[in-house]
């Protein structure tokens, strides 16, 4: 009954690019739902003189969006607004750095609100890769919840870009065909998110945290090595349910393996929430029309009431530093913006707000191979995490609880889990701070 309209609307990327205004507020899906076709059409009328000056907001630019709009030379026309930068952006700022130029407009703030900041700011138009329609006329937006779902619901316009290739999931991630204007159709190759296999420091910071989650207990887990191998080492577990910001190959190997079945979840109960995926080919199989995978809007999957709900919430995200008082930078590498807050500071929260529930933040103790340490007397960066927030800090030396400690404890317990060579000197700084 949709085939009609769906005609109607039907272009050419050039044809559909021309709903974006010369001037005003441009959005686009994050990461998977980068849409390859209408940004090389969008890069085209840039290349083309028809663009005056389009802010772009924006979260975790991938490969399609750097090949076309994020070049440096398009920076007078293309205002990039980031609230989570990479290294496309973190490029382009060292070249603007350059020529004296500000050509990167970070956007502070947490993952939960960037659908009611994009409300208030007013986007004009919104491209996104979607799956292809379905008999009800919906679109699902597959790989990615966040704020795609309630921008794309709010623009003036709205702009997708149809790929078979995309996964249709469930949960609140569709759009009808009733609130688009324009659609395209490409088939092109989703981008895949390369996984880390976990070395022996992920494997034994792992240790410390997998006898922290008990059975039941429902899991946000961040990237990278020691993700990774907190998941393969939880296959063991019984009953864990999945309510994450983030969906990617190791937790769903975790479901695969039967450790996952959300009985026991209080939101959503049998079903894996997530707010975005990356991943591989099998990984965007795995997910498509899979009744279990779930995708919502950011504003409910990060809200931290919404988190507290669920008992024996574990949260598990990484950092870059750490203070002796329990203030954390997960953010900003010697003083320049590297990525950003992210959910971080959503389930720290919510996961202290479940009866039962821990907030752990672990990395290495050490960076640049050793040189530095994670643990310093005063962060540098911004504060992604006050310390009255931050419970639990795991390195490869173990574990510091510092929920309900005094600066004395907190610095104490910190020491201790940092690397060896470092105790002394940040014994000294303690003392010099008033801690010790």
């Amino acid at each position: 009954m949709y085939e009609a309209e769906y005609k109607s609307k039907l272009m050419t990327p050039e044809a559909a690019v021309r709903l974006i205004p010369a001037r005003g507020n441009l959005s686009m899906g994050m990461a998977i739902s980068e849409p390859p076709a209408l940004l090389k059409a969008l890069e085209d009328r840039v290349k083309g003189g028809s663009i005056e000056q389009l802010r772009i907001y924006y979260s975790h630019s991938v490969a399609a969006a750097a090949v076309t709009i994020l070049k440096y030379e398009y920076m007078d026309v293309i205002k990039p607004h980031p609230f989570f930068p990479t290294i496309i952006e973190r490029t382009l700022f060292e070249q603007g750095q350059q020529d004296n130029r500000r050509v990167v407009f970070y956007m502070p703030g947490n993952f939960s609100a960037m659908p009611r900041t994009l409300a208030q700011i007013g986007i004009d138009a919104f491209i996104v890769m979607v799956a292809p329609m379905d008999k009800a006329g919906f679109f699902s937006c597959g790989t990615n919840g966040d704020y795609t779902i309630p921008v794309a619901r709010t623009a003036k316009k709205l702009i997708v870009e149809v790929n078979p290739r995309m996964p249709r999931v469930f949960g609140d991630s569709s759009l009808h065909i009733s609130q688009v204007d324009a659609i395209v159709e490409n088939e092109s190759a989703l981008f895949e998110l390369p996984m880390r296999p976990p070395n022996e420091t992920d494997k034994a910071i792992s240790k410390y945290i997998v006898e922290m989650v008990p059975d039941r207990a429902t899991l946000q887990i961040g990237i990278g090595g020691v993700p990774n191998a907190v998941c393969a080492a939880l296959t063991g577990h019984r009953d864990l349910g999945i309510h994450t910001e983030l969906m990617m190959p190791s937790m769903t190997a975790l479901i695969q393996s039967g450790a996952v079945t959300n009985r026991f979840k209080t939101v959503r109960p049998h079903k894996n929430v997530y707010t975005l995926a990356a991943g591989d080919e099998s990984f965007y199989e795995f997910l498509n029309d899979n009744s279990s995978m779930e995708a919502y809007p950011v504003d409910f999957v990060n809200d931290p009431y919404v988190i507290g709900q669920n008992e024996r919430m574990i949260s598990i995200s990484a950092f870059l530093e750490v203070g002796l008082d329990g203030e954390v930078n997960s953010e900003a590498v010697r003083g320049r913006q590297y990525t950003a807050p992210g959910g971080q500071l959503d389930f720290v929260r919510g996961a202290q707000l479940s009866r039962g529930g821990k907030s752990i933040l672990a990395a290495y103790s050490t960076a640049s191979s050793g040189k530095i340490s994670r643990i310093v007397p005063k962060i540098e960066g911004p504060t992604t995490d006050p310390r009255a927030d931050t419970q639990y800090i795991v390195t490869e030396y173990g574990v510091a609880d510092l929920w309900g400690k005094s600066t004395t404890e907190r610095a104490e317990a910190l020491i201790a889990i940092a690397h060896p060579k470092f105790r002394d000197d940040l014994s000294l700084r303690a003392k010099q701070l008033g801690y010790l």
